[in-house]
């Protein structure tokens, strides 16, 4: 999904950094970008080591000369009944898709203010990429729905804090995506999910990019705050 995400935002022309940990990846999507004539720049780093973060959000405002948008998009999802779940999973989980998180909105803010201020276009954005796991709690996703809740609640909070000072502050909430996210599930718990998704025509990365690029560019006098969106068939 940042991926995808990424190369939407290029093709409305804005230059984008893609932070992440695999550089050769990175440099793949950067490459993509620059192919179709964007602007990218590639910082690799660490989002649960707040140092590395801090200092990728540096970098990419002395390159790019100012933060106009964040996307957090960052996810770990462990899956499972809690009796049987492993503790480190669950750490990781509280460690990227919290942490990792506010991490990086707490070296962005000051960036993503001054943008709002005087900037071309007179607003910021940031979006927080969420699930419906922040909305539906279900039976062997506890500590997932954990960080997904936390995660909306942070949103709008944030939101209301600086929503004077021309900060949009979102959140889309993607049902189940044709991702990686899965595939790093335990055996028998991503059978287990396969199972449940089985004959389901999952929504693609591009769906959620459509909808983070739809948020950033409205004009300044709209915000929009939440998008939720699930795949046709989902019924949680």
């Amino acid at each position: 999904m940042g991926e995808a995400t990424a190369y939407s935002l290029a093709a409305e022309g804005a230059a984008v950094a893609v932070l992440g940990r695999r550089r050769d990846r990175l440099e793949e999507l950067a490459d993509k970008v620059r192919a179709d004539g964007g602007t990218a720049l590639v910082v690799e780093a660490d989002i649960t080591d707040r140092r590395q973060v801090a200092a990728a959000v540096e970098s990419v405002v002395a390159e790019l000369g100012r933060l106009d948008t964040l996307v957090n998009n960052a996810g770990f999802m462990g899956v499972g009944q809690a009796v049987d779940s492993p503790l480190g999973e669950w750490e990781h989980m509280l460690e990227v898709n919290v942490q990792g998180l506010l991490y990086t909105t707490h070296a962005a803010l000051p960036h993503l203010l001054r943008a709002a201020e005087d900037s071309p276009r007179r607003v910021a954005d940031l979006v927080n990429i969420s699930s419906t796991a922040g909305r539906v709690a279900r039976p062997g996703t506890a500590v997932y729905n954990l960080t997904k809740f936390g995660v909306n609640g942070f949103t709008e909070a944030l939101r209301q804090e600086v929503m004077q000072k021309r900060l949009r502050v979102s959140v889309v909430e993607p049902g189940t995506v044709d991702t990686e996210l899965s595939s790093h599930l335990r055996d028998g718990v991503r059978q287990a999910i396969e199972r449940q998704v089985e004959g389901m025509e999952l929504l693609r990365p591009e769906d959620i990019a459509d909808a983070v690029s739809y948020i950033v560019t409205r004009d300044r006098r709209v915000s929009v705050n939440e998008i939720l969106v699930r795949a046709s068939e989902q019924t949680w």
